[in-house]
């Protein structure tokens, strides 16, 4: 009895030892078997989402963009701006409010990027500079004068850098009589012309900012000179001198000039009219610079001898 209850502990024993013994060989197993699957599980896994294939990001690192919520409205583009401004512009010129018109159109050109807003722009720079300069309506570059005894249209024109015509018309003047005491606007300001062949245009500006945009005509075979030039001359309805010598008056056919002309200070060279408007905008003319007749009508009231007119390439 005592034998068969010894050998019955000793197999109880064995039996608990063998459990043990085989528990710890599944348990080394498995620490050796872990991480070979983790690493091929790692391996297996797409290239943008495996642990290595992430940059590290520092606080130093200037290439990690900042993430967006969702909730943050982008910047809008220059492009945006340019166009909300020139929306603005033209309600201000529909107000009659001309100053503010022009402020923003300058804002435009200085700091758009929109081709067509730059564009609309100036169109609406000329439209409204034409409407302040040749009313009485106010603007910064007006002088309000009383007139003094003694005074005459055209010397008021010369102490002001302006022209009779311009004079006449910002005050709706029709005729050459002034009388002491009344008040006049008169522009004091500096224009500039600025004419490219390679475009066919001209640019006025008043005190170096944009004024107004001209198409225009240039001399075939690179005839019309370059470089920095003068108005020397104002004529209204000029005659033409041939190169034979010979004179064609104005209102002749055959008189090239159109209404008006400007000369520069190169012999025979300068700014006219045309009979021609097809030829606007194109180099077919023998040198000078060729403007439709309402254009240099325009400009011959605004400009006086003296104003610089640079011709580029």
């Amino acid at each position: 009895m005592m034998k068969e209850m010894y050998l019955n502990d000793l197999d109880r024993r064995r039996s608990r030892t063998g459990c043990l013994v085989l528990l710890g060989v599944l348990v080394v197993a498995l620490l050796i078997a872990l991480p070979l699957w983790w690493r091929r599980r790692g391996d297996d896994a797409p290239p943008d989402v495996r642990p290595d294939a992430v940059p590290a990001v520092t606080e130093t690192d200037d290439a990690a963009p900042p993430r967006r919520t969702g909730r943050e409205r982008p910047a809008p583009a220059a492009d945006d701006r340019g166009r909300e401004w020139l929306e603005e512009a033209r309600a201000a010129q529909s107000a009659e409010q001309y100053l503010r018109a022009r402020e923003l159109g300058w804002q435009i050109l200085d700091e758009s990027n929109d081709p067509d807003a730059i564009e609309a722009a100036e169109q609406l720079l000329g439209e409204v500079h034409i409407e302040l300069v040749m009313t009485p309506r106010p603007m910064p570059e007006k002088v309000d004068y009383t007139i003094q005894s003694g005074d005459t249209l055209g010397g008021l024109a010369r102490r002001f850098g302006t022209t009779v015509e311009l004079i006449k018309r910002g005050n709706r003047l029709t005729g050459p009589m002034i009388r002491v005491g009344d008040r006049l606007r008169i522009l004091q300001a500096d224009f500039s012309m600025e004419v490219s062949k390679s475009r066919n245009d001209l640019v006025l500006k008043i005190n170096d900012r944009f004024f107004k945009r001209y198409r225009v005509g240039t001399g075939e075979y690179e005839r019309t000179p370059e470089g920095d030039f003068k108005i020397t001359e104002r004529i209204a309805q000029p005659t033409w001198w041939r190169q034979d010598g010979r004179a064609i008056p104005y209102g002749t056919t055959n008189n090239v000039l159109g209404t008006h002309w400007l000369s520069i200070d190169v012999p025979g060279y300068g700014l006219h009219g045309t009979w021609e408007p097809e030829s606007i905008g194109y180099q077919s003319s023998a040198g000078c610079v060729r403007l439709l007749n309402e254009d240099i009508e325009e400009l011959y009231t605004l400009v006086p001898v003296g104003v610089p007119v640079t011709i580029t390439e």
